[in-house]
C-alpha cells in the first residue's frame, strides 16, 4: 500500500491510499493545492484537496493576515494588542470584534484553569523572552517585580464600547496561548464558506483536519515524540473535522550551563513549570479549545490534567511523561495506537497513581 506522508509542525498526518471516490461525491485530488508562508513567527501551511477550490487558500491567507495584524505583537508596535499593552494604566482602547472576542475567551480559559493559564502573563514572557536571540534567565528580583502585574481578573472589558483596559502600568496581554487556535478555527470557517470538504490547516503545529481524507476515510494523525525532531511520532489516532494541539518542553527553551528552561512559565512562581510531563496533545472539535487548554493541562500534570480535561465536553488528551509513559483520556483508549516500543501505555488508579 502506498503512503503519502505530510510532516506538519508538532504532529504529522498520514494519508493512506485506498479506492477512488464514489460516484457523485466531490472530486478530490491526490496532490493538493498547497501554499506555505512564514507568518506570526511560524510556518503556516494550508492544503486543499477539492478540485477547483484553489482560491480558498488565498482567501484563507487573507483572513490569517488580517487577524495577525490585530491580535499578535509586532516589532512596529502597531497591532491592536500592542496598543492595549502600550496604554496599560493610561486609557482603555477600542478594539475589533475579533480582538474583543479573543481576549474574552482568554479570560474564560484563565478563570477555568484557576490562573495556571493567564493571558496577562506578558510581563513574564517578555522578561524571559525564550525563543528569541536575547532570551535570558531573569534575576529573582526582576521576577518578583513583574509577578504582581499578572492577574487576568484585573482586565476591564466594556461590551458596549468594545474597549479593553489594563489598569496598571506595565501590565501586558499575551495571546500566544490561544491566538493560533482561534485563527485555525477562522480559517476552517473560510474554507467551509468556500465549499472545501477536504483540507489540512497547519499553523505552526496547531493542526485542524477538515472533512475526510481524499480517499473517503479518517485522517491518521501521528502524535509527536517529545524527545525527537518534528515528524517523529510515538503513536497515531484517526480523526476528521478535528484539531490536535501539542504543548511540550521540547518546543522552545533556553539552555544555560547545561540546564534547559522551557517556555511554559508559571504565573505564580515566574519560572518554568517542572513536573513529570514532556508533552501534552489536546484533541478537540475547536482549535481554540486545544490551544487554550494545552498549556493549562500541561501545567497540571497527568492526574490534574486528566481531571481538568474531563470537565470539557468533546475534548480528549494524550500525556507523555519524561520517563516515556503515555496516558490517554477515556475517549481515546480505543482510538490511540502506540507505535514506538520505547514508550509504554500507562493508567492511573483512583488515587492518581500508576
Amino acid at each position: 500500500m502506498k503512503k503519502t506522508v505530510f510532516f506538519i509542525g508538532l504532529i504529522f498526518i498520514l494519508l493512506l491510499s485506498a479506492c477512488s471516490n464514489k460516484e457523485g461525491q466531490v472530486e478530490l485530488l491526490d496532490q493538493p493545492y498547497s501554499k506555505t508562508e512564514f507568518l506570526m513567527g511560524t510556518v503556516v501551511t494550508l492544503k486543499v484537496y477539492d478540485k477547483g477550490k484553489e482560491r480558498a487558500i488565498d482567501k484563507s491567507f487573507d483572513r490569517i493576515k488580517t487577524l495577525a495584524a490585530e491580535i499578535t505583537t509586532s516589532d512596529a508596535g502597531k497591532s491592536e494588542i500592542d496598543k492595549v499593552n502600550q496604554n496599560a494604566g493610561i486609557k482603555s482602547v477600542e478594539v475589533t470584534p475579533d480582538m474583543f472576542y479573543l481576549v474574552k475567551e482568554g479570560i474564560r480559559y484563565s478563570k477555568a484553569s484557576l490562573g495556571d493559564f493567564d493571558i496577562t502573563v506578558g510581563p513574564l514572557t517578555d522578561l524571559w523572552h525564550i525563543g528569541f536571540p536575547d532570551a535570558k534567565k531573569p534575576t529573582e528580583a526582576e521576577i518578583k517585580q513583574v509577578l504582581p502585574l499578572i492577574d487576568y481578573k484585573k482586565v476591564e472589558m466594556d461590551e458596549v464600547n468594545q474597549t479593553i483596559y489594563l489598569p496598571e502600568k506595565g501590565m501586558a496581554l499575551d495571546l500566544g496561548g490561544i491566538a493560533k487556535g482561534y485563527i485555525a478555527d477562522e480559517v476552517n470557517k473560510v474554507m467551509k464558506k468556500q465549499g472545501v470538504t477536504s483540507a489540512i490547516i497547519d499553523l505552526g503545529g496547531n493542526i485542524f483536519v477538515r472533512g475526510d481524507n481524499p480517499k473517503g476515510g479518517d485522517w491518521t494523525i501521528g502524535i509527536q515524540n517529545p524527545f525527537e525532531a518534528r515528524g517523529k511520532s510515538i503513536g497515531k489516532l484517526p480523526g476528521s473535522d478535528v484539531s490536535v494541539v501539542t504543548s511540550g518542553i521540547y518546543e522552545r527553551y533556553l539552555e544555560l550551563d547545561g540546564v534547559k528552561y522551557h517556555h511554559i512559565l508559571s504565573p505564580f512562581t515566574g519560572y518554568p513549570f517542572n513536573n513529570e510531563l514532556a508533552g501534552v496533545s489536546i484533541v478537540s472539535k475547536k482549535s481554540i479549545d486545544g490551544d487554550g487548554l494545552s498549556t493549562a493541562v500541561f501545567i497540571k500534570g497527568v492526574k490534574g490534567g486528566m481531571d481538568y480535561v474531563d470537565t470539557f465536553p468533546d475534548v480528549e488528551a494524550i500525556f507523555v511523561t519524561k520517563d516515556k509513559k503515555v496516558y490517554v483520556t477515556d475517549g481515546l483508549k480505543d482510538q490511540f495506537k502506540l507505535t514506538d516500543k520505547s514508550f509504554k501505555m500507562a493508567e492511573l488508579d483512583e488515587k492518581g497513581a500508576e
